[in-house]
């Protein structure tokens, strides 16, 4: 553990740092302070250290002693960074805790909760912002070079730099540059994040004058009836609304774009780009000054109460029930008295529909964290936060790791959503989990809600844990949408099903096309097809990295490995029997869009999955056209079940519900419900009754039953015995290790050695190893081990000492050469 206590020294006392550096080391490095430096090192400080041989680092100061090291002689920290520290003791605790219990390395999780620019190494990629214009003539000398070099390379990493210079301390330089918006970090891979934009348009002031217009529109219904009928249209929308947006404006006139850009050529119109928000205007639910149901206001005041007693409460509130409305309220609350709130959702994508409705409230005081920023940006929220100008903060998972000194809130929304499970690389936490640890260790509250919860939450809830609160009636009294289940299997023998939709939903598609309403339809797959085979010889093309087959994507006519990312060209003949009689087996999102297009020539299919999402605001553009009713029909992976709440979208296809349903997985049934669920949800959530339609070979499955029903409660009650019988969360703690090596058999005999290791201490707690569904993954074999430790008479911390030190023990022996093992905490 670290120590946080801060002696007081002279000027003359020789100092020594122990700093946490960005890299998987067991033990903390010590450095020695120079004199000088005495009375300026400080807990939470940036210093530039030299590590091994050759290689400069960014570290933080953990500890400030007088005693040397005894093991190695101390070498002298380069360059101290900061005037004042950019971590602050909180951070540090909960650091330490999250490498204890997650078994990793706190280095690992500096690695992870730092952004990269304040964590600068010899290899860390520097380029010039060519977005930012500057005064060259306001630079330094040492500067102007290094600017002068990223002209004719434009990348360089902080060697080339410190060579260029002829020096090692460049990082201070770099800081300057950095700050001054000059350079940027080109480790971030995100795209930077931009917010939505909108066309308005706006009639030439000359036009407001009645016989100028009457002039006009005589000249139009004579030579452009087309345009006639779109300023008659805007004079009408004008009169209704304030602003004009373009793409009601088409709708509105039928005149079609070409005749908006006509009027606008004539300077008759003026077109102007606005930044907006995703939310529709005039609705009430999103209202600045909304008034609470009186069945939110009872919730509302049981939160209160149950705070009083419990730090962590559990909002059980189905969907579109105003748990949002809750949330603003306790926050509001919570800024009043002069405390932070941190807000967790589980998706990026979520962030811009609530900090608009937020903003409302807390304006400047408000600010968004998650990867679609650049290193830049997200350097420029941490200082926000860490000088206390941020009072709120959005964000994803990495959220959780900024710099709160006063933290009163934490909203952890959707809980139950495997998005706030890190799987790779190291530290494996779980954000809800290390937010609820946060909690306790500011002393503030934390409030879960889902439609959903996830078991884990639920048990602790009815357990008195957590303090209980439920929200069973939709904002707005709208009903929850009307659910059918069709089997695949009898409209197969009856030959109604058309390629992979079946009668009842294309009949449900239909109607919604012709009442000019919207549809989303849920593929858990993306790419065409998962597998192509011979019909010869039964060949099947597989990863040359995984032990998986590749999956056909017929946009870029290639094979493509979803675990490492391998392409090779779509072969036209078979490589192992030279038989030309090759086929495609199953389908993803991309299939189904192409059929659907075939089904419905005249309707605008659109498609959202990670290959239509990956280029710069991708996304967002599919959400606005979706809300602008320039799709028709939108076909997605689990993405469509997110955050997506739109007036007129009323049918909701689920085209095959048997992938979520038979999956491996002891939590199957669990996340089959909540998946299902929520994209249900989507269905009719203004106005008007939504319509599920659940296709499936297994139309009697109980998931199903319950979905229809959503009867949650059954749902769990059903599933808590067979968890607690075989040895599952929430009874049971899971720990889940990875032993990976290049060599299948190599890989046997560690993995052996390692689980018989683990039985002597731990006995039959210990299951495996076995190979998981995926037994190879970027040329690496995988074997997994499997702990279940019971909840009750069980110390964890012992259990993750004992873990740790068996796989020291085992990295110190020949056997391990080769291999790495990744130890996984409460792994699904």
């Amino acid at each position: 553990m670290l120590e946080f206590a801060e002696a007081k020294y002279t000027d003359r006392t020789t100092l020594f740092v122990e700093v946490i550096l960005p890299l998987a080391i067991a033990i903390n490095y010590t450095y020695r302070v120079p004199l000088e430096l005495n009375d300026q090192v400080a807990i939470g400080k940036r210093v530039v250290v030299q590590f091994g041989k050759s290689k400069l680092y960014t570290a933080i100061i953990a500890r400030i002693t007088d005693r040397a090291p005894e093991k190695y002689e101390a070498k002298y920290i380069i360059e101290l960074l900061d005037d004042v520290p950019v971590v602050n003791r909180e951070q540090l605790q909960f650091w330490t805790w999250m490498a204890d219990y997650y078994l990793c390395n706190i280095g690992e999780v500096m690695n992870a909760a730092l952004p990269s620019a304040l964590k600068l190494a010899s290899e860390t990629k520097i380029t010039l912002n060519k977005e930012f214009e500057f005064d060259r003539s306001e630079l330094n000398d040492r500067e102007y070079l290094i600017v002068d070099a990223l002209d004719l390379q434009p990348e360089l990493t902080v060697s080339d730099i410190a060579k260029l210079l002829g020096q090692k301390t460049v990082m201070p330089i770099l800081k300057q540059l950095f700050e001054k918006n000059i350079i940027i970090i080109s480790e971030e891979v995100s795209d930077r994040y931009k917010p939505r934009r909108k066309t308005y348009i706006s009639i030439n002031p000359v036009y407001h004058n009645s016989a100028q217009l009457q002039e006009l529109f005589e000249i139009l219904e004579r030579r452009a009836p087309k345009q006639a009928d779109a300023v008659l249209a805007y004079m009408k929308l004008s009169r209704q609304q304030k602003a004009v947006l373009k793409s009601e404006l088409i709708e509105a006139s039928g005149a079609g774009a070409a005749a908006i850009k006509g009027l606008i050529d004539k300077e008759i119109f003026f077109a102007e780009e606005r930044t907006v928000s995703r939310l529709r205007e005039g609705d009430e639910e999103l209202e600045a000054n909304f008034e609470l149901s009186p069945a939110q206001q009872v919730a509302l005041g049981e939160i209160k109460t149950q705070f009083e007693q419990k730090d962590v409460v559990l909002l059980h509130g189905v969907t579109s029930s105003g748990k949002t409305q809750l949330y603003i309220k306790q926050i509001e609350e919570m800024v009043n008295s002069g405390r932070q709130v941190l807000y967790l959702l589980p998706e990026i994508a979520l962030t811009t529909h609530i900090v608009e409705r937020l903003r409302k409230y807390f304006g400047a005081a408000i600010g968004v964290y998650h990867s679609r920023f650049n290193d830049n940006e997200r350097v420029e929220v941490w200082q926000k936060v860490l000088n206390g100008q941020y009072r709120v903060v959005l964000g994803a998972r990495s959220s959780i790791f900024l710099p709160f000194d006063d933290l009163g809130l934490i909203v952890v929304d959707e809980e139950h959503e495997t998005s706030y499970k890190q799987f790779d690389p190291a530290p494996r936490y779980n954000a809800r989990d290390a937010a609820i640890y946060m909690g306790n260790m500011y002393n503030s509250k934390v409030l879960l809600g889902s439609a959903t919860p996830s078991f884990e939450s639920y048990y602790n809830a009815k357990g008195g844990k957590y303090g209980f609160v439920e929200l069973m009636e939709r904002y707005g009294g709208v009903q929850l949408p009307a659910t059918d289940v069709v089997s695949i299997t009898e409209e197969t023998k009856k030959k109604t099903i058309q390629s992979h939709f079946t009668s009842v939903l294309m009949q449900d598609i239909g109607n919604a096309l012709t009442a000019k309403e919207q549809v989303i339809l849920f593929q858990n797959r993306r790419g065409y097809a998962p597998v192509m085979v011979c019909r010869t010889c039964a060949y099947t093309p597989k990863c040359v990295n995984c032990d998986v087959s590749l999956t056909y994507h017929k946009s870029s006519g290639r094979l493509h490995c979803h675990y490492c990312g391998y392409r090779e060209e779509s072969p036209a003949v078979c490589p192992a029997c030279g038989s030309t009689q090759l086929e495609y087996k199953g389908f993803g999102t991309e299939k189904i869009e192409d059929e659907l297009q075939l089904l419905l020539p005249d309707s605008k299919i659109a498609r959202m999955d990670l290959d239509t999402t990956r280029s710069k605001n991708a996304f967002q553009n599919i959400l606005n056209e979706l809300e602008e009713k320039r799709i028709d029909v939108l076909v997605g992976t689990q993405m469509v079940a997110k955050g997506l709440d739109f007036d007129g979208v009323t049918v909701i296809g689920i085209i095959n519900a048997d992938s979520l349903l038979k999956y491996p997985d002891f939590r199957a049934n669990e996340r089959a419900f909540q998946m299902l669920a929520q994209v249900s949800g989507r269905a009719g959530r203004r106005g008007k009754q939504g319509k599920v339609v659940i296709q499936t070979y297994d139309p009697g499955n109980r998931v199903l039953k319950q979905v229809i029903e959503n009867d949650y409660i059954d749902l769990y009650n059903t599933e808590m015995p067979e968890r607690k019988s075989y040895k599952y969360p929430p009874f049971y703690r899971l720990i889940n290790i990875n032993i990976k090596h290049k060599e299948a058999e190599v890989l046997h005999n560690q993995a052996e050695y390692l689980a018989k290791e683990l039985r002597q201490h731990f006995g039959d707690r210990v299951i495996g190893p076995e190979y998981p569904m995926v037994g190879r993954i970027r040329n690496y074999f995988i074997k997994s081990i499997l702990l279940k430790f019971e909840k009750d008479g069980v110390s964890l911390p012992k259990v993750r000492a004992t873990l740790r030190e068996v796989i020291l023990n085992y990295n110190t022996t020949k056997l391990s050469k080769g291999s790495i093992v990744q130890p996984d905490v409460d792994p699904y």
